[in-house]
This record gives structure tokens, sequence and C-alpha cells, in this order.
């Protein structure tokens, strides 16, 4: 998300040259948002963890869909003729 160098340019750019959020928003490309919650919080990094990773799109058929055979002959085809260099 914004990185500790971002932060401290905020901080500085706020608190020692005395700009208002929305020139910093716009002058660093951030959301004006983010700019408040830099200056409200006294972290020095935000970091953001995902609590449970998504299925992928594919999520439940992934199973079905290496069982059957006319797909997997298919699959490997298909990789065969991209790995092979051409002639």
């Amino acid at each position: 998300m914004t990185g500790v160098e971002t932060i401290a340019r905020i901080r500085f750019e706020h608190f020692q040259n005395g700009k208002g959020i929305k020139r910093i928003a716009r002058e660093l490309g951030i959301a004006r948002n983010t700019v408040r919650k830099v200056l409200r919080s006294g972290a020095t990094e935000f970091s953001y963890k995902r609590e449970v990773q998504p299925q992928r799109k594919l999520g439940l058929w992934v199973e079905a869909l290496t069982r059957d055979p006319r797909i997997r002959r298919q699959a490997a085809a298909t990789r065969t003729a991209l790995d092979d260099p051409p002639v």
C-alpha cells in the first residue's frame, strides 16, 4: 500500500511545509483518504494481510477438468506445441 518513504514524505510536506491534504495527494498521486489516514495515525507503515485466500476462477471445477481424458489430451498437445521451438 503505502511505503515508509511515502509516509515520511506526507508528514514532512504537511507539518514542515504546511501543504494541505488535497495538494499532497495530487503531488504524490495517492488518495486524499490515504493522506488523512497517515496524518491522523502514528503508524510508520501500513500493511494488509489477507485472512482467507480466495479460490481461483476455476475453483471447484479443477478436479473435474483434470479427470476428463479429452481435456488432458488437449492440454498435453497444447503444451508440447508451445514448448517445441519453430523450425
